[in-house]
């Protein structure tokens, strides 16, 4: 069960930052070279309805699984590294800006689109681009701790 654990743990952190990471570095500055803003707005309400269900499923797992792990294996965070307490810290964080950016501007980024308010979609989605860049950065951050945390 532990090796299951370990393995979804991992599944899921790859799946949230690199699904941020390709839209960030890849995705987005393509679809500003090729695509209208009414058809780039479009598109990333459609990009965003379909990876969003995976960081649900991400944001149950992580700390489902990483719980599991702690509880299971140490039956608490006493014995463990500051390296497992940083990344739980920066997991929550992320978790909880995930949940801003779904509730607040992405919500209100499909309600534009849907409305063609395409000054007010646009500026939805830079509210997303700013957020998903701290996530970016973090979830990064988290992949180092969680890799190399027990060989510091």
């Amino acid at each position: 069960m532990n090796a299951f654990a370990h393995m979804m743990h991992t599944l899921a952190a790859v799946v949230w930052v690199g699904g941020m990471f390709f839209a960030y570095v890849a995705l987005r500055p393509s679809a500003a070279q090729v695509l209208e803003p009414p058809q780039r707005l479009k598109l990333w309400a459609q990009v965003f309805a379909r990876f969003f269900t995976w960081v649900w499923s991400a944001i149950v797992l992580l700390p489902v699984t990483g719980f599991w792990m702690v509880f299971n294996n140490f039956q608490d965070f006493g014995q463990l590294g500051l390296h497992v307490h940083a990344m739980t810290l920066i997991g929550v964080v992320m978790i909880l800006i995930f949940l801003y950016v779904y509730f607040v501007p992405y919500l209100q980024l499909r309600l534009a689109v849907i409305g063609e308010e395409w000054p007010k979609a646009g500026k939805q989605l830079t509210r997303i681009r700013w957020a998903v860049l701290i996530n970016l950065l973090l979830g990064l951050g988290v992949v180092a701790i969680g890799s190399g945390g027990q060989y510091w």
